[in-house]
């Protein structure tokens, strides 16, 4: 989760994109003393990710809201289950309403997703790992759904680590060079992955000592022979054509990881409503 402080940064940049210079429906239908309360409920079954998220929307936007949980992150909520109650000024709660809805809803989107990616893979000692491919400004929130639905992150960020892909190569060189120029200049404990698309590729990477190979859009075939090539001596990450209907046979040749956008890219946004309380 993002620290306090940068958090509410982010949360003020929601109100301004959202509220504007104020919520007109609510100034004019609202008296300014309404009181009210309501519940937030999942409308549909779902991981649940981004409630301390949504609650302080509310308690940023009017530090008189009082917010009291019902669910953590990380919980399956069937449908109708609580996730928190709010009450206070009735403007307030209206106006910040769709701001934490929004947020809510997008990361248990990808924990509800995410936890089914995991669960196709269940006993077959593969885990899933997410990618930077995320919404810019939301990448920490989007990692931190994944973890909630029981997956694992990749890099943070380009600093947390090396990783050479194709591109690299076509500017840098072989592999073995690569590698070597990578471990020269990186810091001592920094691990270096490096993205192979064929066999002879991984044979390279695991003569340069890489310490993660990426197995990049591989066949079945060739990932079952680059797991025996390896023989356990390096871990191996699958990427490329995962999808619910194709990863339990990519965990099933015997990768360590597998990584794929699509949780936090193609993960729909279940239905998580304000109700009357």
């Amino acid at each position: 989760m993002l620290a306090p402080h940068r958090l509410d940064a982010l949360i003020d940049l929601w109100f301004d994109e959202d509220i504007g210079a104020g919520d007109l429906t609510a100034t004019l239908m609202i008296a300014a003393g309404a009181q009210a309360a309501f519940v937030m409920r999942a409308r549909e079954p779902l991981v649940l990710a981004g409630a301390g998220v949504a609650a302080r929307v509310f308690t940023r936007f009017d530090a008189s809201i009082t917010v009291t949980g019902h669910a953590e992150d990380g919980t399956h909520l069937p449908r109708g289950g609580a996730v928190m109650e709010v009450s206070g000024p009735a403007r307030s709660l209206l106006t910040a309403e769709r701001t934490a809805l929004n947020i809510v809803q997008h990361l248990s989107g990808i924990a509800t997703l995410t936890a089914r990616y995991v669960e196709a893979i269940s006993g077959t000692g593969a885990r899933l790992i997410d990618t930077r491919k995320t919404t810019p400004g939301l990448r920490e929130l989007e990692k931190y759904a994944v973890r909630c639905g029981g997956g694992n992150n990749h890099r943070l960020r380009l600093d947390g680590g090396v990783l050479i892909k194709d591109n690299h190569l076509t500017v840098s060189g072989d592999i073995g060079a690569a590698i070597a120029t990578a471990r020269a200049g990186a810091p001592l404990l920094t691990k270096v992955e490096v993205e192979c698309d064929t066999l002879l590729q991984v044979e390279a990477a695991l003569a340069a000592r890489a310490d993660v190979i990426l197995l990049d859009n591989m066949s079945l075939e060739d990932l079952r022979t680059a797991v025996r090539l390896v023989g356990g001596r390096i871990p191996l990450e699958a990427s490329g054509g995962v999808h619910l209907e194709t990863i339990g046979a990519i965990a099933a040749t015997g990768v360590d990881y597998i990584s794929t956008s699509r949780i936090t890219q193609a993960a729909p946004a279940p239905d998580i409503g304000l109700d009357e309380l």
